[in-house]
C-alpha cells in the first residue's frame, strides 16, 4: 500500500531570503547554501538505491509554491508510490491537486489539509 516513508523537506517563506540565510547559518550553525537550503543525509531505513535525505529551505515570501500566501511553511513528505497515494487520498475525500510534476528529482504531487495547508508529496528518483 502506498505510504509516507519520511520527511523529505521543510520549507519556510522569508521576506529576505539572503538575510535569513545568513542568520540561520551564523546563529544556528546550519550550513545553508547561498540560495537558502541545506540537505541533511541520513542512513536509517534506506538502501543504496534510495539514500535518505531531508531538505530544509527558504523561499521568497511572495512564492506561489506553497499555495495561499498565509501559509508560512510547507512540509514535504517522502512517499513510496505517489500515484497510489494520491488515489488513496482522493478515495478518502482529501483535496488533491490535479498537477503532478516529474523531474530528475522524482515525482511531486500535492494535497491540502483540512485547514487549507498545502502538503507536498515526493516520490524520489532512484539514488535520491
Amino acid at each position: 500500500m502506498a505510504r509516507i516513508t519520511g520527511i523529505g523537506g521543510v520549507f519556510l517563506r522569508a521576506v529576505d531570503v539572503d538575510a535569513l540565510t545568513v542568520w540561520y547559518r551564523e546563529a544556528l550553525g546550519i550550513p545553508l547554501a547561498d540560495y537558502g537550503s541545506v540537505t541533511f543525509h541520513w542512513s536509517n531505513g534506506v538502501s543504496p538505491q534510495r539514500p535518505g535525505t531531508t531538505t530544509w529551505a527558504l523561499f521568497p515570501a511572495e512564492t506561489d509554491y506553497f499555495g495561499r500566501r498565509e501559509q508560512q511553511a510547507m512540509m514535504n513528505f517522502r512517499v513510496d508510490d505517489l500515484y497510489g497515494l494520491l488515489a488513496l487520498l482522493r478515495a478518502r475525500g482529501v483535496e488533491v491537486l490535479d498537477e503532478v510534476e516529474e523531474s530528475e528529482f522524482g515525482r511531486f504531487g500535492w494535497c491540502v489539509d483540512p485547514e487549507g495547508n498545502r502538503i507536498e508529496l515526493w516520490e524520489p528518483a532512484a539514488g535520491m
